[in-house]
């Protein structure tokens, strides 16, 4: 399984140079899960800078995958990441579904999740 960042989800939809390393993950969409914070995040970030058409076209080609609701137990598990790994709200959220609970493995730009178990990292470009 696979869990895609936003950033790198953004970078998908942007063609950036870092596009390919991610579309092996975000391709795979029988086995990609979607935190419904992710979409909150790249549609926000899309009709930001796009339209809302393109934000709407964006959040319909990540439900290609399957995804998975932020509930109570979610959100607690997260609050203990977010305490160990000082990260903030969504970052905690997002890793929640890498390798403790779905064997999921977490592919992002975001420096500060370097040296985290299961993590696929690309250096974001400049």
């Amino acid at each position: 399984m696979n869990v895609v960042d936003s950033s790198a989800w953004l970078e998908y939809f942007t063609a950036g140079a870092n596009a390919h390393f991610f579309a092996e993950a975000i391709e795979n969409t029988q086995e990609l899960l979607i935190p419904s914070l992710s979409l909150h995040e790249v549609f926000k970030r899309v009709v930001q800078q796009r339209t809302e058409n393109d934000g709407l076209h964006s959040v319909a080609v990540m439900q290609q995958g399957r995804v998975v609701d932020l509930d109570a137990r979610i959100s607690l598990v997260a609050a203990r990441i977010s305490i160990d790994l000082q990260l903030p709200l969504a970052d905690s959220v997002m890793l929640w579904q890498r390798p403790r609970s779905y064997e999921a493995t977490f592919w992002t730009q975001d420096s500060h999740f370097i040296g985290i178990p299961g993590i696929r990292y690309k250096k974001a470009s400049s």
